[in-house]
């Protein structure tokens, strides 16, 4: 069974630096795209970065310069290096991965899957 699991989330003051992490787990035989989303309660969740698996990265327009996507692909983790926070950051981040495993009748499939999200919360 896949899993994915955030960690690094917390307070942090204005102007500060946050890292975010995500492990995949489980019986995997690869992973391609992978991202990290945010989402504000009553908001629509909104793709932050994205990374592919030969490490092209894509940002919304609101990050970029500040924040860095990365990922290690032998530890099956990705990250989220948040510098210049700003209030507006403020909301829970969940990571996906579009991971790649073998099916009972021995075919790789791909299925997307998420995490359950960390809160980033910034504020002085």
């Amino acid at each position: 069974q896949v899993q994915l699991v955030e960690s690094g989330g917390g307070l942090v003051q204005p102007g500060g630096s946050l890292r975010i992490s995500c492990v995949v787990s489980g019986r995997i035989f690869g992973i391609n795209d992978m991202g990290w989303y945010r989402q504000a309660p009553g908001k629509q969740r909104e793709l932050v970065a994205s990374i592919t698996r030969d490490d092209t990265e894509t940002y919304v327009d609101s990050v970029k310069g500040r924040f860095t996507i990365s990922r290690d692909n032998a530890k099956k983790t990705m990250y989220l290096q948040m510098n210049s926070l700003k209030p507006e950051d403020t909301d829970v981040y969940y990571c996906n991965a579009k991971v790649l495993t073998i099916s009972l009748v021995q075919k790789v499939v791909q299925n997307d899957y998420w995490g359950q999200g960390t809160q980033v919360t910034v504020s002085s």
